[in-house]
C-alpha cells in the first residue's frame, strides 16, 4: 500500500474504498455484520480509507458501528473516513451548518471528522460561502480536521481559495475515459497543494475485462445507478465501438505488465499530478476485488503505454467542451 497526505497531516491510503454502493441505488445491501467484516478485511490489507456521505444510506452509521467493533484503541493512524455534506441550497446559518456536522459526528461515533467534503448544487446561490465560512470555523474549533470540496470546478475552487478559506481536497470524476481534470484542475491543485480525490476511476465497473468484446448493453442491463450513469458518459465520450477499442488497448497494456485492464485504468489516474487517492466503489459484504486492485502499486506505465492510450482517446469527443469542467455535469 502507498499513502498520501491531505492538508499536511491527514494520511490516507491511495486506494480509497467508496461506499456509494451502500446507498440502496445498487440493489441489495447485505447485513451490518457482513459490511463490518468486509471493512475489517480492507483495513487489515492496508486499505485504511473509506469515502462516504451523509446521503449514502447508512454508510455513516456503519462507520460508527465499525469504530465500536474495533475498539477505542484505534485512531486515524489506523483508518480514515472521508464523509460529505450535500445540503439543499438554503440559509446557511452557523446553527444549520453545525447541526449537520454534529449529525455526522453522532452517526460516525467520533469527536472529529477526518475530512468533510462539501458539495453545493447552485453556484448562483452564493450562500455556499456562508456554509464554507462556518465550516472553516469548525475546523478551527476542532470538529473537522480537513475541509474539502466535491464536484467543484476550477473557477469556483479558485474563488473559494481567494476568499481565504483553506481547502485541502476536491473530489472529482476522473478516469482514462473522462480526463477533464487534466485541462485545468490538476495544474491548479498541484500549484496550491490541494489533493484530488478521483472517483469514477473504473466507470462504474465498465472498465473491466468483463465487458471486452461484449455488445452494447440493453437498458435492462443497466440495473444500478453506477452502470446507468457511466453508460451515458461512454455514449457522450465516443460510443460503445470506441470504448471497445479502449478496453482492448488497456487489456494489451495489462498483459504486458501482468495485471488486468482495470489495474491499468486505475494506474493511469493514480499517476496524474495532484491525485492523492483513487476511489474504487465496493459492494462491501457481497463482492471483493481487493486483491486484484492492490496490484495497482506493483507496476508503472511507460511512455509506450501512454501512447497506446492516446491512440484511442485522441479519437474521442472533447468532454470538457461538451460537458464543461469538473462537476458541471451536476449543474446543467
Amino acid at each position: 500500500m502507498e499513502f498520501s497526505k491531505i492538508g499536511g497531516d491527514l494520511t490516507i491510503s491511495k486506494l480509497v474504498t467508496g461506499m456509494w454502493q451502500l446507498s440502496g441505488a445498487h440493489g441489495y445491501v447485505p447485513s451490518t455484520s457482513s459490511v463490518l467484516a468486509a471493512m475489517k478485511g480492507y483495513t487489515d490489507s492496508g486499505v485504511t480509507t473509506f469515502d462516504l456521505a451523509d446521503h449514502y444510506g447508512d454508510a455513516e452509521i456503519y462507520v460508527g458501528e465499525f469504530r465500536k467493533l474495533v475498539g477505542k484503541g484505534f485512531s486515524d493512524k489506523h483508518f480514515q473516513f472521508l464523509t460529505k455534506w450535500v445540503p439543499r441550497p438554503g440559509p446557511m446559518s452557523r446553527r444549520v451548518v453545525e447541526d449537520a456536522v454534529d449529525r455526522s459526528l453522532k452517526r460516525m461515533q467520533c469527536d472529529r471528522l477526518d475530512l468533510l467534503q462539501f458539495h453545493w448544487w447552485d453556484y448562483s446561490d452564493k450562500r455556499y460561502l456562508d456554509a464554507l465560512g462556518h465550516l472553516q470555523e469548525l475546523v478551527e474549533q476542532g470538529k473537522i480536521r480537513c475541509l474539502g470540496l466535491t464536484n467543484f470546478d476550477t473557477e469556483h475552487l479558485r474563488f473559494i481559495i481567494d476568499q481565504g478559506i483553506k481547502i485541502c481536497s476536491n473530489q472529482v470524476q476522473f478516469s482514462v475515459l473522462d480526463q477533464r481534470p487534466l485541462v485545468e484542475m490538476v495544474d491548479y491543485c498541484h500549484r496550491r497543494g490541494i489533493g484530488i480525490l478521483a472517483y469514477g476511476t473504473l466507470c462504474g465497473g465498465f472498465l473491466s475485462e468483463k465487458y471486452v468484446g461484449l455488445p452494447e448493453p440493453s437498458r435492462r442491463a443497466l440495473d444500478t445507478a453506477s452502470l446507468s450513469k457511466y453508460y451515458q458518459m461512454i455514449r457522450v465520450w465516443g460510443g460503445w465501438g470506441l470504448f471497445q477499442e479502449l478496453l482492448f488497448v488497456l487489456k494489451e497494456i495489462g498483459e504486458k505488465h501482468g495485471v488486468n485492464l482495470s489495474q491499468v485504468a486505475l494506474r493511469f489516474v493514480l499517476e496524474q499530478r495532484a491525485v492523492v487517492g483513487i476511489l474504487v466503489g465496493a459492494r462491501l459484504g457481497l463482492s471483493d476485488h481487493l486483491s486484484d486492485n492492490l496490484k495497482v502499486f506493483q507496476f508503472e506505465l511507460d511512455e509506450e503505454d501512454y501512447q497506446k492510450i492516446r491512440s484511442v482517446t485522441s479519437k474521442s469527443n472533447d468532454l470538457y467542451r461538451i460537458i464543461g469542467d469538473c462537476g458541471d455535469e451536476y449543474r446543467g
